[in-house]
C-alpha cells in the first residue's frame, strides 16, 4: 500500500477515487465552527436563503393570486425581472462571480447582454417581417389573384 494515503499533510489522495472525504469536512477551511470566519459564512448562507425564499414566495403569490387580474405583458415582465434577479444572484453567490474582479465580470456579462440583445433583435425583426407580409396590400392582391386562378381551373 502506498504511504501517500497515510500522509495527513498530503491531501492529493482526496482528489482520487472516492471524494466523499473531500466533502465530508476533512478539507474545511475553518476548524472552529464558532470562529468569526465560520459565523460570517453561516450568516451569508442564511442571507442567500432568505433572499431567494422571499423572491420565490413573491413569484408564487403573484402567479396564484394576481396573474389573472393583471395584463399578461405586465405579469410576464414581473416574472422575467424576478427570474433574472434570482439567476443573477445565484450566479453571483454560488458561482462566486460576485467575488471576482470587475474585468472578469465584464468579460462574462457583456457577451451575455449582447446575446440577449441578439435574441430580442431577431424576434423583433421576425415579427416585423411577419406583419409586413400579412398586411401588405401588394401581397394580399397577389394572393387573391392566385386563389382566383386556382378556382377558375
Amino acid at each position: 500500500m502506498s504511504t501517500q494515503h497515510h500522509n495527513t499533510g498530503n491531501t492529493t489522495h482526496l482528489y482520487e477515487g472516492d471524494q466523499s472525504a473531500l466533502y465530508s469536512g476533512v478539507m474545511q477551511h475553518h476548524t472552529d465552527i464558532k470562529s468569526p470566519e465560520s459565523r460570517g459564512q453561516v450568516k451569508r448562507i442564511w442571507r442567500v436563503f432568505w433572499i431567494l425564499l422571499v423572491v420565490t414566495v413573491i413569484e408564487v403569490i403573484l402567479g396564484m393570486f394576481y396573474s389573472h387580474q393583471m395584463p399578461k405583458a405586465l405579469v410576464a415582465f414581473f416574472f422575467l425581472a424576478l427570474t433574472l434577479f434570482k439567476a443573477g444572484y445565484i450566479v453571483s453567490v454560488f458561482m462566486h462571480l460576485g467575488d471576482e474582479k470587475k474585468n472578469f465580470l465584464i468579460t462574462v456579462l457583456i457577451p451575455l447582454t449582447l446575446f440577449i440583445w441578439f435574441i430580442i433583435a431577431f424576434l423583433a425583426d421576425g415579427f416585423f417581417w411577419l406583419h409586413m407580409n400579412t398586411s401588405s396590400p401588394t401581397r394580399n392582391k397577389q394572393t387573391t389573384e392566385v386563389v382566383q386562378q386556382v378556382h377558375e381551373k
